[in-house]
């Protein structure tokens, strides 16, 4: 998907892109509001729900696509948003549980991106996560091959 101009993204990460020239990235809580004459739901006692907008300062259009990888590993099926607003590309990878937010730092080739103890590199229809807290030669956790979807 190709979006002209400012957007925001509806994901448990909510990004948010402004035009060339606006204020640098802001993280800030978003918190639902209910309506003046509804009374508030109860919440359910073991629910929490949460979510954050970040807003970049992208320089044009930005696009956001969804791969689904068949994985070997501990995961056998995994879908990845890359998201390219320049100069920001991101990628959220669902992991343990939650989504993580991955930027794209620098490689000898393909693509590669990190996010707290991970690293997700993919190059062409191959993908593998690695684990840094493993050693810098450890093998991957994760290696992955994008799936062909096309009937």
């Amino acid at each position: 998907m190709n979006f002209p101009g400012r957007a925001v993204l509806l994901l448990p990460l909510a990004l948010l892109v402004s035009p060339a020239g606006a204020a640098p990235a802001v993280i800030a809580p978003v918190v639902a509001q209910p309506a003046a004459a509804e009374a508030p739901a109860p919440a359910a006692p073991s629910a929490v729900s949460s979510s954050i907008v970040i807003t970049l300062g992208a320089t044009g259009d930005f696009d956001r696509k969804t791969v689904n990888y068949g994985c070997e590993g501990d995961v056998d099926h995994l879908a990845v948003d890359y998201i390219n607003a320049a100069p920001n590309y991101l990628a959220l990878l669902p992991l343990d549980g939650s989504t993580l937010l991955f930027n794209t730092v620098l490689a000898a080739s393909g693509a590669k991106y990190a996010a707290g103890k991970y690293v997700w590199w993919n190059k062409g229809t191959e993908a593998s996560l690695y684990d840094l807290t493993q050693g810098p030669n450890a093998k991957p956790v994760l290696t992955c091959s994008e799936l062909n979807e096309t009937p």
